[in-house]
């Protein structure tokens, strides 16, 4: 009896490792037109997001997307970079971790979100 009681408790204790991550998330966002370091205000044809997400969710996201790209933004001595299509994250020893990705608001397809 014992030892069933052990095994129906089991999966309590294991901390939930089945279980999808949901956490809050700290995060700005640009709605614009136009193209990335060039941004325009967002018209009625032309509107695109770009977010950018940092901290803990950011760091949860870069560790998700090993490995590093070979690709430098900066010559900062520390810096990483990940990158998954148009989703990349960065690590600055200074700045921490940081992930941008973006959108067409206008046809849903997802864009670059930053440029180096």
């Amino acid at each position: 009896m014992i030892a069933l009681a052990a095994l129906l408790a089991a999966p309590l204790c294991m901390g939930h490792t089945n279980q999808p991550i949901t956490k809050q998330l700290k995060a700005e966002y640009t709605i614009y037109a136009g193209e990335l370091g060039d941004e325009l205000p967002p018209t009625r044809a032309d509107r695109k997001l770009a977010i950018e997400i940092s901290g803990q969710a950011a760091k949860d996201i870069f560790d998700s997307i090993y490995p590093d790209a070979t690709v430098k933004c900066s010559a900062e001595e520390g810096e990483r970079l990940r990158r998954k299509k148009n989703l990349w994250c960065s690590f600055h020893p200074k700045d921490g971790y940081r992930c941008y990705m973006g959108f067409d608001l206008r046809t849903g397809d997802s864009i670059p979100g930053a440029s180096c």
